[in-house]
């Protein structure tokens, strides 16, 4: 239970650390530098992915085990790469025509859609205290950013809805697909080409041109955006569908709203802007973490009256990382990061989005 609990801590520190530093560096690249290429950016990232991934793949499984891999998990890899493709295509679009603030007040109800979608598809759900955490979760971040609906337009918040709905879509069928002896690393190595299949078309039409020109002005710091963002992309990908592994996929969707409430604290502190914090800010703050709490406790008060919760677990996880890296993090590896606890012997394998048949 211990090493659990500590496993869990170390994700989420992996988690708001990667997801922070990807974050940061995609707003530089494509807000400041002019790097105004998104699409082209996510294919590079998965083809990187992909390409990193597949020697240590080859390596440790056989085509053949993949092959039985991908003939049982076939749709839910399908689904979570095509879903992340049209999340990230039509946010992109959404913010042609909508302010970004209304663009995250509108992402900030994903923790909720996500909880609604893992009933039907995990069959995952919320106890009454999570469910009350989760609306002062999603509101607090909502007032807090929320600067108005100037230059939005029907088209553009329609757009960002139906992103939401696809990431929350993509989050619960990874959920269950992580519970059926698929690990993290294979789920980002499965769903990678997928994305690019969907993705690169777009790319290709909309953007292609004026990136090659953009290119061969500045090839060096392309070259580093491109190299230093996928490598980030590859250690957030894992972690991510790890989070939702150790914990779920409405945790995790939690976890980044109250992120984002972390971020804008503390970078009015190292700006040097808290002068200029209004009772929107602090109230939605106060509301989001006051949420997190509630939501925080319900999920203890279910683990401890459901037991410890352990989740399935490819039993090559451990070789696999032991590949992509042997660095010990304190006395935690990354090897024992990653493994988890097997189910109970017996345990059913249970299709994509059908409910258990009885016995």
């Amino acid at each position: 239970m211990a090493t659990l609990i500590a496993k869990k801590i170390l994700a989420v520190a992996l988690y708001l650390g990667l997801n922070s530093s990807l974050n940061l560096l995609n707003k530089w690249a494509l807000g400041v530098y002019g790097f105004k290429f998104p699409i082209v950016m996510t294919v590079m990232h998965m083809t990187f992915s992909f390409l990193f991934l597949l020697p240590i793949m080859l390596f440790n499984t056989t085509i053949s085990q993949h092959q039985a891999v991908l003939e049982k998990q076939w749709k839910g890899v399908a689904l979570i790469g095509v879903f992340m493709a049209i999340n990230i295509a039509l946010n992109n679009a959404s913010l042609v025509s909508m302010a970004l603030s209304l663009n995250q007040v509108i992402r900030a109800s994903i923790p909720c859609f996500t909880a609604v979608f893992a009933v039907f598809v995990e069959n995952r759900f919320p106890t009454k205290l999570q469910a009350i955490g989760l609306a002062p979760i999603s509101l607090g971040v909502m007032i807090s950013v929320f600067e108005g609906t100037n230059d939005s337009s029907s088209d553009g918040i329609a757009l960002c809805v139906m992103a939401s709905i696809s990431n929350a879509l993509m989050m619960t069928i990874s959920g269950r697909v992580l519970t059926q002896k698929l690990d993290a690393v294979r789920l980002t190595f499965y769903t990678a080409p997928v994305s690019v299949l969907v993705l690169f078309p777009l790319a290709l039409y909309l953007e292609w041109g004026a990136f090659h020109q953009f290119m061969l002005l500045h090839p060096h710091a392309v070259t580093g955006i491109l190299l230093g963002g996928s490598c980030i992309a590859l250690s957030y990908n894992m972690v991510h569908n790890l989070m939702i592994q150790l914990m779920s996929a409405t945790t995790t969707c939690v976890i980044g709203n109250v992120k984002v409430m972390l971020l804008l604290l503390l970078s009015s502190f190292i700006f040097g802007d808290t002068r200029h914090w209004h009772w929107k800010l602090i109230g939605g703050c106060m509301l989001t973490l006051s949420g997190f709490f509630i939501y925080s406790y319900g999920s203890l008060k279910g683990t401890q009256m459901g037991g410890a919760q352990t989740l399935p677990v490819s039993s090559s996880t451990t070789s696999l990382l032991g590949n992509i890296s042997n660095m010990n993090i304190g006395n935690m590896s990354a090897q024992k990061l990653f493994s988890i606890t097997p189910p109970p012997a017996g345990e059913p394998d249970l299709p994509l989005c059908k409910p258990p048949q009885a016995a």
